[in-house]
């Protein structure tokens, strides 16, 4: 295949939706290969990873990781030497909904999907990968131009970390948690969320991590995050959330990342590319 050929991903969970995309991509983008499909979003991600296409389209809602939810993981996970793919989400999403996509530069396609929006949608597409293109060629002849592909993955951090706020439940729809119950046996130890450093996703579990101790929970991360105070608790990685004052100092790593050095532990967390802009000195 030409190095310069566009590739895409095609994520959804309805053979018949997935099918009827891929035809209409074959019929308006000929040119375009579809070098991947996936049924739910882990398998998206894995897939991406793998084959590096320009565009992604996600089903918003697919068993398991939501296309929300892959698009973070890719964010975090993508590798530094490849620009991260444009993004469009497929969604069966009312219209009030999908302003909030709209307010963003993300593209989105409405179940079913209309011709007349799918043709915009490619032809949108097709203008911004020809201007990625245009752009990295310049900077290979200027050695002051800044990266098009840090600045494309940049512009797609904000993207994502605003359709993530747009979804985020209301502050007060619940109460803020004081106290972790971890069961061990027939034991219960009660650590006040005050003093926990960090918590972080373990399969189907959420590492408690105090200054001298770890406990297990089994509560979905996604879960707890609601409970925790954002002003106090800071969503850090897909998997992480960290205590602000528990941070003693953050290094901004060449690749975006962040390495975070926390009081009472010795081992240090990474904060993804998403969650970089926290970081900022006053």
């Amino acid at each position: 295949m030409n190095p310069t050929t566009p590739t895409a991903l095609i994520a959804e969970d309805e053979p018949l939706l997935a099918a009827g995309l891929q035809a209409d991509l074959a019929r308006l983008w000929p040119e375009l290969r579809v070098v991947a499909q996936a049924g739910d979003g882990a398998q998206a991600v894995a897939l991406a990873l793998q084959h590096r296409p320009s565009l992604c389209f996600l089903d918003i809602r697919m068993p398991g990781m939501t296309g929300l939810e892959a698009a973070q993981a890719l964010a975090e996970d993508w590798p530094d030497d490849t620009p991260f793919p444009l993004l469009v989400f497929v969604t069966a999403y009312d219209q009030y909904a999908v302003q909030a996509f709209e307010a963003q530069a993300v593209d989105y396609l409405l179940k079913p999907v209309d011709p007349a929006r799918m043709a915009a949608c490619v032809a949108r597409l097709r203008q911004r990968l020809a201007a990625i293109g245009s752009d990295t060629n310049s900077a290979a002849n200027s050695a002051t131009t800044t990266d098009p592909a840090a600045d494309a993955l940049q512009q797609a951090m904000a993207q994502l970390r605003g359709l993530l706020a747009g979804t985020a439940p209301p502050p007060a729809a619940v109460s803020r948690l004081e106290v972790i119950q971890a069961q061990v046996g027939n034991l219960v130890h009660l650590v006040p969320v005050t003093e926990v450093v960090y918590f972080e996703a373990a399969d189907k579990y959420v590492r408690v991590v105090t200054a001298d101790r770890e406990h297990l929970i089994r509560l979905p991360l996604k879960d707890l995050l609601p409970q925790l105070d954002p002003q106090l608790f800071w969503q850090v990685h897909r998997g992480t959330v960290v205590q602000a004052r528990r941070i003693t100092s953050a290094r901004r790593e060449e690749s975006g990342k962040v390495t975070l050095t926390l009081a009472g532990r010795a081992e240090k967390l990474v904060a993804s590319r998403l969650y970089a802009h926290l970081f900022k000195g006053m």
